[in-house]
């Protein structure tokens, strides 16, 4: 079965942002694993198996068989996903080479250590959203300019070039745009970076990259530390910020929930699992079979992709029979895929949860009466964008 669609790991229903698309739920108890034929600017077009079930996500995930969906190749020319130092293009050795040289950024320590600075850019940033007003835009004033700060500050990025950074990443991540406009964006990102880095080799700041060039600076080629240093920036403030802005409509659509987390300071940690299981918003998984396998008894063919649906499996009945659907701060402990699974777990989870811990409840707190300015079938989401989101909050108190 062939199904045309746009990176469809991702769909949900019109008007309710929260749960996967109908379709995505059949797949699961399709006999057969559907293949699809799908289309991004960065990705191109491509086939591939789509899978829905948690189990079946896990499995490929854990397996060394299924391999980097879209490998760095060494002889071909540089494009959006064809560049060194990106993990996501890396297997065995490698991949564990470059993760070990980026794991010491964000240790437990490490990332405990920045909460201070967390606190002191959420606090600046909800008194702005309080000087434009009731009917601001939660995504301009807050969701949006939070993460991006704190990742920046991890990378040493002035904070002049802030604006540009957002603007350019925003591109990188929207389906819509034409494979031109990519590589243009790219071009952009990559050319920032590499100054970047000549300055950090110069004089390394106290900052991710900093680290990485006093440590590693001679193993590490300049355009390895431009793949490195974009591939933290776009997926280290995109997914925080669509979390932070689904995650907010999420709490509001459900007063119960919202009191727990505004009014409980220990709710915080459970009630981020919960969002970040419900929502998944994190982009496509790919991976690529390097030989003819199976998947619960059915075939994977050697060279065929396969498009694992984090979304799905997080609803899936198998992980949590209890109501997948239903947003529960204090469901307890669930074993979900947002950050993915195995060898190629998101490294920097461990800052996205403590960025959401802090500025879900502390927005709610300093705000107690915070609702919608608009109706809620009014919400515009980001349809069009490898992680999904909503593109404008209108919000009042």
């Amino acid at each position: 079965m062939t199904i045309p669609a746009p990176m469809p790991h991702n769909r949900r229903p019109a008007g309710c942002p929260f749960r996967p698309d109908p379709g995505l739920e059949r797949h699961r108890e399709d006999p057969e694993l559907p293949r699809l034929s799908t289309f991004n600017p960065q990705l191109g077009e491509f086939e591939a198996v789509l899978v829905t079930r948690s189990a079946e996500v896990r499995q490929v995930l854990a397996d060394p068989r299924y391999e980097a969906g879209f490998a760095f190749d060494r002889t071909g020319p540089r494009t959006v996903m064809n560049q060194p130092g990106i993990l996501l293009n890396y297997d065995g050795e490698e991949h564990t080479h470059y993760r070990r040289m980026l794991s010491g950024a964000f240790t437990v320590k490490r990332v405990g250590s920045l909460a201070p600075a967390i606190r002191r850019v959420v606090d600046e940033h909800l008194d702005a959203l309080e000087e434009a007003g009731p009917g601001a835009d939660l995504i301009e004033t807050f969701a949006g300019p939070v993460p991006l700060l704190v990742i920046c500050e991890l990378l040493g990025i002035p904070v002049e070039d802030r604006d540009g950074i957002q603007r350019r990443s925003a591109t990188g991540t929207d389906v819509a745009n034409t494979l031109e406009t990519q590589l243009e964006n790219f071009a952009a990102m990559a050319a920032y970076m590499g100054a970047l880095i000549r300055r950090q080799r110069a004089e390394p700041g106290d900052d991710i990259l900093g680290d990485l060039i006093r440590r590693h600076g001679h193993e590490l080629s300049d355009d390895e530390l431009i793949g490195m240093g974009n591939s933290i920036l776009v997926a280290g403030h995109e997914t925080v910020s669509s979390m932070i802005g689904l995650g907010t409509l999420a709490l509001l659509r459900d007063e119960e929930q919202l009191a727990i987390v505004r009014d409980d300071q220990s709710a915080a940690p459970g009630a981020v699992e919960e969002l970040l299981r419900l929502l998944s918003v994190a982009p496509p998984l790919v991976r690529q079979a390097n030989a003819d396998l199976e998947l619960a008894g059915r075939p994977v063919k050697a060279g065929e992709r396969v498009v694992l649906s984090t979304l799905a499996a997080n609803h899936d009945s198998d992980l949590l029979p209890d109501e997948p659907a239903r947003l529960d701060v204090r469901r307890g402990p669930v074993a979900h895929l947002a950050f993915g699974y195995g060898a190629h777990q998101c490294i920097g989870q461990q800052l996205a949860r403590l960025e959401l811990q802090i500025a879900l409840p502390t927005l709610l707190r300093r705000l107690p009466g915070l609702r919608l300015a608009v109706d809620f079938d009014a919400v515009e989401y980001r349809d069009d964008a490898l992680v999904f989101g909503v593109a404008r909050l209108p919000v009042t108190w």
